[in-house]
């Protein structure tokens, strides 16, 4: 789909201005309740939805339905996110009045990684057909350490470029307010905050290629690739403050996400033999009762089950 640059730039200023409207009624840092958090996902979720609706009356189904296909298989990797985030809050001790900045720069850096990693993959798609089964073999393995392994968990201060970052910036164990950065005996080190910043940034680095290349197995159109994600991640930080006290509900989510990662793959690695691509109302099919039926045999399992996430025993240690 040939699209204009200064369609590009209206989509770019209008997450942009999402962006802005929701930092400026967050600035006072409060803590983010259930409902706000509910009414806020709605608005989210309204607004991805009313831009399908705008690329069915621009360019058509088709376009509308990959859009979707994109968007509602994004959205539902995004929940594994949330996961790893209450996992890293958790260990990390963070106050919830900060939790909303922290995944909101979270966001900013997700949005990046993904519309560099989306016109890398697709340009290679589209210039050497093997990378498709290059991308497909790791969807699949994906979608099978996922479904095996998922409760392999690394404590979040060993994550590589956590270790790194305190290596190389000077860091306060303790936390300076909201600020990411703060002067202790006359010297500017990087607070606790700033850790927890850069472990969900680099926990997303590694989501952001799962999600990215799930979705080229969709399309390789750049532009329904990036609104398809933009849209998705925007909502987010509403998501986590919804479903965080449910987490241990989701029992057998992991189960349907591993599904639809080996999914993509398949289809990504059927792209480049006789079969084809598959025709787009199969792939919402599939994603839409994947989706369906881990969450309902999830919520039925643990019926009566507390909204507590589970406890993470660990804390982090000093920073050196």
């Amino acid at each position: 789909m040939a699209v204009s640059w200064w369609v590009w730039a209206a989509v770019m200023v209008g997450v942009a201005a999402m962006l802005a409207v929701d930092l400026y009624l967050h600035r006072d840092n409060h803590v983010i309740e259930f409902r706000e958090a509910l009414t806020w996902s709605g608005i989210w979720i309204a607004a991805g939805l009313l831009f399908g609706v705008l690329l069915w009356a621009w360019q058509g189904g088709d376009v509308a339905g990959t859009y979707y296909a994109g968007y509602l298989i994004e959205k539902a990797l995004s929940v594994d996110n949330v996961f790893v985030f209450a996992l890293i809050f958790t260990y990390f001790a963070v106050p919830p009045a900060y939790q909303h900045k922290v995944l909101f720069w979270g966001v900013i850096g997700a949005l990046v990684f993904r519309l560099v990693f989306i016109f890398v993959g697709a340009e290679l798609l589209e210039t050497f057909f093997w990378t498709a089964y290059v991308f497909g073999a790791f969807l699949i393995y994906t979608g099978y350490t996922m479904a095996f392994r998922h409760s392999e968990q690394t404590p979040p201060d060993r994550n590589p470029v956590v270790r790194l970052v305190r290596r190389l910036v000077p860091t306060d164990p303790a936390y300076h307010g909201d600020r990411f950065f703060a002067r202790v005996n006359g010297r500017r080190v990087a607070t606790l905050l700033f850790v927890v910043l850069v472990a969900v940034e680099a926990t997303d680095l590694i989501f952001a290629i799962d999600s990215v290349a799930a979705i080229l197995a969709i399309t390789t159109d750049t532009f329904i690739v990036w609104t398809a994600n933009a849209f998705a991640i925007l909502g987010l930080r509403s998501l986590y403050f919804c479903l965080a006290g449910l987490l241990r509900r989701f029992v057998y989510l992991h189960y349907g996400l591993a599904l639809l990662l080996a999914f993509a793959g398949v289809k990504l690695i059927l792209s480049e033999t006789p079969v084809g691509k598959l025709p787009i109302p199969v792939t919402l099919g599939v994603i839409v009762v994947t989706i369906t039926v881990s969450i309902v045999w999830s919520l039925r399992s643990t019926r009566g089950a507390g909204r507590s996430p589970a406890p993470v025993d660990e804390r982090p240690g000093r920073v050196g």
